[in-house]
């Protein structure tokens, strides 16, 4: 048993205890994290030792660190992150100090007893119970047994009879659907194929291992197919992740298919490349996963969560709803006021022929989101489209509640209305669903800023860019950690993120105001104030008094640094009013 800072940690049964007795709910990896952190109190314990401890032999991203940080830190209320501190060097430090005992034997379960001293004394070992004392116990406890089983088949026995009325799928959900990720093929004549094929196979396998609502299972090969067909070998794959890696002089190429197992019918196809001059292996084998893993994650998403209704014009526009959709989702990801008009328009209308298209009304909702955060709508109608907004996205949670695309525009939502913990706990779930969910990570990353953990939100952004999807939202995660290492005060570090945030999307003027800010404060004057002139191109009628995002909910940390940086810019040629 370890004791720190009121809680306990029963290593015996896995749990954690709070000081009112009462068991908090760990995940297992969660758990033996902190465990490691206990049994080494006073040690800064590295990225690198934390992952090999808690996923021995098993290739993980930061993320899945980055979450079990999360959850431990909201298990034990440690928001001001005093308990679990981020070290310099990037490693963890567990402040607490930790004291240890032996846990109670089984023979003295029961409670201890006083002395008349007042000394607490063992209880005495439990006697064993004479068998004269036992049948009535026996005859009470089956009058009680017999109809309660007599009950339970009756209630099995009408799920039979009722099984050919209800969903055909009723009973059988209770099982998740299993995918096999069968090794990825080396097709690609190239030395290094077979270690990069392994590479992005087990990359894919962890990634799919995260999804909450399928089950990963080992791929059936040829040598075990004898086995199988005896019977000894159960769970058989209900779909299969099959892939070739190719190579060519300028990149890598990934192509994969998700496949019915039983039927051999393709559901899927999908194809992700990187540079092959990539010098970072690791970093492209991430983001070959990740192209094609978020692809297939969110196919799987819509075969899983279909549509609560069929719209009346589903059968002859579905096409059209589809192209609709990622027109408007490309405008949220790559924002200029006239393509957001544009999408605004085309999904009114679509909505105005469809309007049980529940579809379409969550991606409305989430572009004009988008518009808020962008102060794109007046006060008056920001607050009408938000309540639109709320209704629209509380509807489609009833009905879809494990739908990524309604998660997504759930998360803007308490995003863009500065309900910041409540969208990190969202933005989490979406992540459990595709865990190469770039737009979720930027913003989780956005959240951990107005909540004043930058450096947080930096390692989020920067796990973002290693997966690089969708890659429509690439400059939204950029954009994320140049301003975070603005808010830290690095600003050397700040200047190509921002850079190669504003080489995707030129048209957003506050991007070139934090540049400009990390011009001012390097010594770089021209180029700053070249910078702020471009900013007030862009957003005429900006300055200190209105260029501040809403700091609702916002933590006073993150309000002092944004002070910081919006002096940068009054610095730079910012007008104060």
């Amino acid at each position: 048993m370890l004791r720190f800072a009121g809680f306990e940690l029963d290593q015996q049964r896995a749990e954690l205890r709070g000081a009112d007795g009462v068991a908090i709910k760990l995940r297992p990896k969660t758990f033996e994290m902190l465990r490691h952190f206990a049994t080494n109190g006073g040690r800064v314990l590295s990225k690198q030792e934390l992952m090999e401890a808690v996923w021995p032999n098993v290739h993980v991203g930061e993320d899945s660190l980055f979450q079990c940080i999360r959850e431990l830190r909201t298990a034990l209320g440690d928001e001001r992150r005093q308990m679990i501190k981020l070290a310099s060097g990037g490693g963890y430090l567990l402040t607490a100090e930790v004291s240890a005992e032996p846990a109670a034997s089984p023979a003295h379960a029961g409670p201890p007893s006083a002395d008349p001293a007042g000394e607490l004394q063992p209880a005495a070992p439990v006697e064993p119970v004479p068998a004269s004392a036992r049948p009535r116990r026996t005859i009470l406890s089956r009058r009680v047994m017999i109809p309660a089983v007599t009950g339970f088949c009756a209630i099995l026995l009408g799920l039979a009879v009722a099984a050919p009325v209800l969903k055909p799928d009723l009973l059988s959900k209770r099982t998740p659907p299993r995918i096999a990720v069968v090794p990825i093929v080396d097709a690609s004549s190239d030395p290094g194929g077979a270690v990069m094929a392994t590479e992005v196979t087990g990359r894919l396998t962890d990634g799919f291992a995260k999804i909450q609502n399928i089950s990963v299972v080992a791929p059936r090969s040829p040598a075990l197919a004898a086995v199988e067909s005896t019977g000894a070998l159960a769970a058989p794959s209900d779909y299969e992740i099959r892939g070739e890696l190719q190579h060519s002089e300028q990149s890598w190429t990934l192509r994969a298919r998700l496949i019915k197992a039983g039927t051999g019918e393709v559901q899927s196809v999908i194809a992700a490349s990187v540079n092959a001059d990539e010098a970072d292996a690791q970093l492209a084998q991430s983001r070959l996963a990740a192209g094609v893993g978020h692809a297939l994650a969110r196919r799987l998403n819509e075969m899983l969560e279909p549509s609560a209704a069929p719209s009346r014009a589903r059968g002859a526009s579905a096409g059209g709803d589809r192209v609709a959709i990622e027109q408007a989702i490309a405008s949220i990801n790559q924002t200029t006021r006239e393509r957001f008009g544009m999408a605004q328009t085309m999904l009114q209308k679509a909505l105005t022929d469809d309007p049980d298209n529940l579809d379409i009304a969550v991606a409305l909702s989430s572009l004009q989101l988008r518009g808020i955060q962008m102060v794109w709508f007046s006060p008056d109608e920001a607050v009408a489209v938000e309540a639109k907004a709320n209704a629209t996205l509380e509807q489609a949670l009833r009905s879809k509640p494990n739908s990524i695309p309604v998660l997504e525009a759930y998360c803007r939502f308490l995003s863009a209305t500065n309900h910041f913990v409540e969208s990190l706990v969202t933005c989490a779930k979406a992540l459990s669903f595709d865990p190469w969910d770039g737009s979720a990570l930027y913003l989780i990353g956005l959240g951990q800023i107005y909540l004043g953990r930058f450096d947080d939100a930096l390692a989020t952004f920067r796990q973002a860019d290693r997966y690089d999807t969708p890659s429509a939202s690439r400059w939204t995660w950029l954009l994320g950690a140049g301003l975070a290492n603005l808010l830290i005060g690095r600003d050397e570090e700040a200047l190509p993120w921002l850079q190669r945030s504003i080489a995707i999307t030129p048209a957003t003027g506050r991007s070139h105001m934090l540049l400009a800010v990390a011009y001012q404060r390097l010594g770089r004057l021209e180029e700053a104030r070249a910078a702020i002139e471009e900013g007030l191109r862009l957003r005429p009628g900006t300055t200190r008094l209105n260029v501040w995002p809403p700091m609702k909910n916002a933590s006073p940390v993150c309000i002092a640094a944004f002070d910081r940086v919006v002096q940068g810019m009054v610095d730079a040629g910012l007008p104060e009013q």
